[in-house]
């Protein structure tokens, strides 16, 4: 299943791994390196709406997010972000928070906002063709893991 908000971040091109509840997607504009957007799949507009099920998977979701972007990513800190002002569903933008810089693929991400909250807007666009690419690099991690 999938609805408005993962197709406004790229889904399916940036699927990462997908649970009962929910979709891990690259998020294409990156303000740290990994950067992602947990959407869940339920027709839910409030946190409040998700069902038992939604929140009992929620965990399995985030155990894997977590292994992956330490494993990728190396962050000092991860922010969990509900922002819902513009896309409707239920979703969080994962955010590794990290001093210095990462680079892959010929891009270098500074971690604006560091130590304070993060710099959204200082966002490291990778477009639709590199966050499909890295969707597909975090996947086969993702199956490591």
């Amino acid at each position: 299943m999938t609805n408005a908000t993962a197709k406004a971040f790229g889904y399916p091109a940036t699927l990462v791994a997908e649970t009962a509840s929910w979709l891990v997607l690259v998020r294409p504009k990156q303000p740290t390196f990994g950067a992602l957007v947990l959407v869940c799949k339920e027709d839910a507009k409030a946190f409040s709406d998700l069902s038992t099920d939604a929140y009992s998977d929620l965990r399995a979701a985030v155990r894997g997010i977590e292994s992956l972007l330490h494993k990728m990513v190396g962050y000092e800190k991860i922010n969990y972000l509900m922002l819902m002002m513009v896309d409707p569903d239920v979703h969080f933008h994962v955010i590794p928070r990290y001093s210095g810089l990462r680079a892959y693929d010929g891009h270098d991400f500074p971690d604006a906002g560091w130590p304070g909250p993060p710099a959204l807007a200082q966002a490291v666009d990778l477009g639709a063709d590199g966050a499909a690419k890295l969707a597909q690099t975090m996947r086969r991690e993702w199956l490591k893991l």
